[in-house]
């Protein structure tokens, strides 16, 4: 049996819109990126018992028993999903979030295995917690009803490159975030440079792990034109005829941190998509 353990956030059955075709994602807790457009903001961080949730629970759902470690007591069946605990947290994290093993994960893809593409870990920053994707993605190679599924991670590109060698023999592909090229851009959006994503962006496409660069379009941070062109130019020095993934940037559900930004319009997103396209990068969607 496999006791190694993941900080899960929480597992989406069916997704696709997580890599190819229908799947299951597992969000792991805790990133170490604050970017301020984040859309799951209760994923950053990772809980320090301050209590703050207990004495906000409307229902008494939440516990916080003392010990070595401490740990959190969550009633699903008393939650009333009004997420108090979320918008209380001082850490952005989830007092939802549980300690899962391996082989309790194996489980529940294995309940959905017939209907499934793929498994894809997401975040949070799935690579903080490199142990459990690796030995999750071992478990299903070696599982005679899992091993055809491809294993997939959403990452924003921070690992170095000795922990993505450590994933390669069980990692079919990769989707990497890059929010902007232009490195003050990029510190701006969210408190890091960007050259261990630029490393892991090249690492990954020339070992053909590279499923796709995801490029969120925020206007008057990485959209102008002169900000497009010198991104297709790059990215098609590093990754070639890589799929490239537009997300307009969208304020639901976002901190108030982000109340400056602004929602790029439709006209800006197909620009956008037509220069990559002219750039050779004939598989770009706007999502």
């Amino acid at each position: 049996m496999n006791k190694t353990q993941g900080l899960v956030n929480r597992i989406i059955p069916f997704s696709s819109v997580d890599g190819p075709g229908n799947r299951l994602v597992i969000f792991l807790q805790g990133c170490n990126m604050n970017c301020i457009n984040c859309h799951n903001p209760h994923t950053i961080g990772v809980c320090n018992f301050c209590g703050l949730c207990t004495l906000k629970c409307p229902t008494k759902a939440i516990e916080i028993y003392s010990g070595e470690p401490p740990w959190i007591n969550f009633d699903q069946s008393l939650c009333l999903n009004c997420d108090l605990c979320l918008q209380v947290c001082p850490v952005y994290s989830n007092p939802r979030s549980r300690w899962m093993e391996i082989d309790e994960a194996v489980k529940i893809i294995q309940q959905k295995a017939d209907f499934l593409s793929g498994i894809t870990v997401s975040g949070g920053e799935a690579t903080l917690q490199i142990e459990f994707v690796r030995e999750l993605f071992v478990a299903i190679k070696d599982d005679a009803q899992l091993s055809r599924l491809t294993t997939f991670i959403d990452t924003n590109g921070t690992a170095p490159i000795y922990k993505w060698e450590s994933l390669l023999p069980v990692l079919d592909g990769a989707m990497v975030d890059l929010k902007a090229l232009d490195v003050g851009a990029h510190q701006s959006l969210t408190g890091r440079v960007n050259e261990l994503i630029l490393e892991t962006i090249s690492f990954l496409h020339q070992e053909g792990k590279l499923y796709e660069v995801r490029l969120l379009i925020i206007p008057d941070y990485n959209s102008s034109e002169e900000q497009i062109e010198q991104t297709v130019e790059y990215l098609s020095q590093i990754c070639p005829q890589t799929r490239i993934r537009l997300i307009p940037y969208r304020q639901h559900g976002v901190r108030s941190e982000a109340d400056h930004l602004q929602q790029p319009d439709e006209e800006l997103m197909e620009r956008i998509k037509v220069r990559f396209f002219n750039g050779g990068f004939g598989d770009t969607v706007i999502t």
